[in-house]
């Protein structure tokens, strides 16, 4: 993924309109009639050999022909005609173009030349198939939209053209402007990734608005999705919720981690907020783009107007939000100002008659509630008060949108009589909803976005110290079945595996035929009051559905004829199966339990995703799982535990004691660190998983494996989301210190401040290449948030201190073949080794991680870089288009297991 050159898409200075025309109908003359009136005031230069004048402007016939180069070129020319075109683009030195020109397919092979074209040049492509690119803060409409879209602060990226026009029709009627509007087309080149990137650091983009139908390079996506979403809110609709899973599904798991629970499951741990439908859109970026992530989002409810707020309990409560608890101190302040009628409770309602004073002193009592994270105001028009009179009391205690540091949502409820109160609240920087519904929505909203920006910051590692594990005999075992060329374990050998990794599961003994079944249920019946009997066979998938286990067996004998029994209802379902021998083990019996299902599977487009849900034989009938990508730490699965419907059961309830909630945990990271670490395992499921207050215990295991795969290293290059690479961090000595280098953390970001104020302007000047003043906050929160492949960053800390001494970065470019590195130390501790450590650890990472070379851009005035570099071992050379730099390039050796 690179954002290079794109640049020249949102910002141009010059345009080439490449088939632009006067035909009347034609997209040519469209697109150059939008640009016109857009008033772009760049040049513009419009190429077509069948005009002299097109627009006014002279027509030129070829690109050869442009007096100057074009900073950005639209390309609206038939199909046969693009490849050649974006060659000339390239020659003549322009680096963009959007491609409006549908029909540019793999079938015919024009795609692949338009590519091959580009690629040379490091040429950008928007499209094809797009309805084009509209940049109002640039006056730039290159686009077949039918309306001039206003200027604002909200970027929007479609991949439907469709869509982007509906939602400029929809902005122009509602007063809503845009910092950008990408359709995106077909997505031969620059993709919703690509443009994630770079809206993220663009600062005319407050927030940023998708409609995806399609998510061809996940990881690419989820890396810029997770940089941009911490610096700006990022909502998105993704289309096809309703597509069915694959029917041959190896396992229940398999089933039931269908496409759309994936995509929400992606799009939560990259902290965006995936709505349903279009008119949800600019609600939804409104509302979150008001307020900072909350850790909880408890919401308390002020209110003239009983039922109101009863329709708004109702409806938070559908959505899944959580009511605020009172506290007995807010409760008493309540009890001395308002009238003895009032509820007592949450919903607060302080009657029909409330004055604006009864309506601040509510209020100013309700928002700083210990208890209470998200306030509602309402009011119900009457004529025993005025509704504006009432905005004016709430509205005076408001700073930025909040009271007491609490985000609050009012609804003045009404039409005409309500408009003025709205307005008042708006004035105030109060967000302002029509309906108890419409503000219930908002704290959804609010309340999803916080636990996606929760789960953002979540870098689980590749070797998580909650899931201990031994390997070793992990790693023997599926040796062993991939060398008997089988792609599943039998259940013992499943249990085996799980086990490894500390998933308690019960003694489990092999029987070939029902005699034997007889003589080792009969030891097991020494210490157990019963005994199970299940079938093993490689011809069966589910066990259960050809009567394949046998439960409350108290008898040696009635287990030898439990086995018998399964024999001869296997027979009668496939005369041609397989019986492989039975395994018996003791009979679990634990009260006040729950069956959970845990499990692994493999979508098509993310990879690996974890499962988590109601187990037993009716897992498919009752449907309450959720997926989650690995890696998973502890808060991860928490996170995915709760949203279930039987999350809450597990939680306890009257008489039911909870179950072990950190066993379960420990649990679910046991299977992603067996995910990260065994590339081969292709599913698994768990099921039943009994939970109660005494613990976990998996009763059934299946494990599926890619034979061809047991050889294949961890950390698993599958996985949508890299873990932390926790095998890349060391300790080095250096002048008596003891220093940490390891990859970087999000959290990081709170190390910078401290590190910079430590470094001299003079060397910020010389890693940046100019001079900075200072480093916002969230460019700050952008440099530690990096995916651990295409961008790597190592931070060397001092071990008694904590603080940060220096920094080491890499970027590579989308071939994953050269990377650029930079690196800084603190003025205060150079001249002591770190920045060679650095560069060293920087380096073994690169050649491990199979790239081919590595090279920085050095102001040719930093003698101290320059020396360093030669003495490493780069050839330093002049940059051959700026005499103040140069490039310092070092070729790697390619090391054993490099990927």
């Amino acid at each position: 993924m690179t954002i290079r050159n794109l640049h020249h898409a949102i910002d141009p200075k010059s345009l080439a309109i490449i088939g632009a025309s006067t035909r009347s109908g034609s997209l040519g003359r469209v697109i150059i009639e939008n640009v016109m009136a857009a008033a772009f005031e760049g040049e513009i230069w419009p190429v077509n050999p069948k005009y002299d004048e097109v627009a006014g402007l002279r027509c030129y016939r070829r690109v050869a022909d442009i007096p100057s180069v074009p900073d950005l070129a639209i390309v609206v020319t038939p199909p046969k005609t693009v490849p050649a075109l974006i060659h000339e683009l390239g020659v003549k030195g322009t680096r963009a173009a959007v491609v409006i020109t549908a029909g540019l397919n793999a079938d015919q092979g024009l795609r692949r030349a338009m590519l091959d074209a580009a690629k040379p040049f490091l040429f950008r492509i928007i499209g094809p198939n797009t309805v084009g690119l509209i940049v109002p803060s640039a006056k730039l409409n290159a686009s077949f939209a039918h309306l001039q879209a206003q200027p604002g602060d909200i970027a929007l990226l479609s991949q439907s053209g469709a869509i982007a026009t509906s939602l400029i029709d929809w902005a122009a009627d509602n007063n809503v402007g845009f910092s950008n509007i990408i359709s995106l087309g077909d997505m031969a080149d620059a993709d919703a990734g690509d443009f994630l990137d770079l809206l993220a650091g663009d600062p005319k983009t407050r927030a940023i608005v998708m409609y995806l139908e399609t998510i061809p390079n996940p990881r690419k996506f989820l890396s810029a999705a997770r940089a941009a979403a911490r610096v700006k809110p990022v909502v998105a609709i993704k289309s096809g919720r309703h597509v069915e899973a694959a029917k041959a599904a190896a396992t229940h798991t398999g089933a039931l981690s269908g496409a759309d629970k994936v995509v929400d499951a992606a799009l939560h741990r990259a902290g965006i907020l995936r709505i349903e439908g279009l008119g949800e859109l600019f609600d939804a970026t409104e509302t979150i783009a008001r307020f900072p992530s909350l850790e909880r989002s408890r919401v308390a409810i002020v209110t003239n107007g009983g039922g109101a707020g009863v329709l708004a309990v109702d409806r938070l409560v559908d959505l899944g939000c959580e009511l605020a608890d009172l506290s007995p101190d807010t409760i008493r302040c309540l009890e001395r100002i308002l009238p003895a009628d009032w509820s007592r409770a949450n919903p607060v309602d302080i009657i029909g008659d409330a004055s604006p004073e009864r309506y601040r002193a509510a209020v100013e009592i309700v928002a700083p509630g210990p208890g209470v994270d998200i306030l509602i105001v309402m009011n119900c028009p009457t004529a025993l008060a005025s509704p504006v009179d009432a905005a004016r009391a709430v509205a005076s205690l408001a700073r930025s949108g909040t009271i007491s540091g609490k985000p609050v949502l009012t609804c003045w409820l009404g039409g005409l009589t309500a408009r003025e109160g709205r307005h008042v609240l708006q004035q105030a920087g109060l967000a302002s909803y029509d309906t108890p519904s419409d503000a219930a929505l908002a704290v959804s909203y609010l309340a999803r976005w916080s636990k996606a920006q929760e789960a953002l910051l979540r870098v689980p590692s590749s070797q998580a110290a909650e899931a201990p594990a031994d390997r070793a005999v992990v790693q023997s075992i599926l040796q062993r079945v991939a060398g008997e060329g089988r792609h599943m374990l039998n259940e013992p050998e499943a249990k085996m595996v799980i086990a490894a990794y500390g998933i308690p599961v019960p003694r489990t003994v092999i029987a070939s035929s029902p005699e034997e079944t007889e003589r080792v249920a009969a030891s097991l019946l020494e210490d157990a009051t019963r005994v199970v009997v299940k079938l093993i066979s490689m011809s069966i998938t589910h066990k259960s559905d050809v009567g394949g286990v046998v439960l409350d067996i108290l008898t040696p004998m009635a287990a030898r004829e439990a086995a018998e029994a399964i024999v001869a209802r296997l027979k009668a379902h496939d005369p041609d199966a397989v019986v492989d021998g039975f395994a018996v083990q003791p009979m679990i019996e634990r009260g006040h339990s729950r069956e959970l299902i845990l499990g692994i599977s493999r979508d098509p487009i993310f990879g690996p995703v974890i499962l988590f849900g109601s187990g037993g034989v009716s897992v498919e009938v009752v449907e309450d799982t959720a997926v989650a990508l690995p890696p998973l730490d502890t808060m991860l699965a928490g996170d995915l535990i709760d949203r279930t419907r039987i999350g809450r059961l597990l939680a306890g309830f009257r008489n039911e004691p909870a179950a072990d909630r950190a066993a379960i945990c420990k649990a679910l990271t046991a299977l992603s660190q067996m995910i990260v670490d065994f590339p081969c395992v292709l599913s698994m499921d768990l099921n039943p998983m009994v939970a109660s207050a005494e613990g976990v215990i998996a009763l059934d295991a299946r494990i599926e494996i890619d034979p061809q795969a047991v050889a294949r290293p961890g950390p698993n290059r599958d996985l949508a989301i890299r873990p932390y690479p926790s095998d890349w961090e060391k300790q080095v000595t250096l002048a008596d210190r003891l220093y940490q280098l390891r990859p970087i953390r999000p959290a990081d970001a709170a190390l910078y401040p401290d590190f910079l104020a430590k470094t001299s302007a003079a060397d910020i000047r010389l890693r940046f290449l100019s001079s900075r003043k200072h480093f916002q906050d969230k460019m700050l929160v952008r440099l530690t948030q990096v995916d651990y492949e295409r961008e790597m960053a190592f931070v060397a800390l001092d071990k008694q201190s904590g603080t940060l001494a220096g920094i080491a970065r890499l970027y590579a470019d989308p071939d994953h073949e050269a990377a650029e590195y930079g690196l800084l130390v603190r003025t205060d501790l150079q001249g002591q080794g770190l920045g060679w450590a650095l560069l060293a650890h920087l380096r073994d990472y690169a050649a491990a991680d199979g790239l081919q070379r590595i090279e920085g851009l050095i102001l040719s005035e930093n003698s101290k870089m320059l020396r360093m570099c030669r003495e490493f071992g780069f050839a330093i050379l002049p940059h051959p288009a700026d005499s103040t730099l140069r490039i310092a390039t070092m070729a790697l050796q390619p090391q054993a297991g490099a990927s």
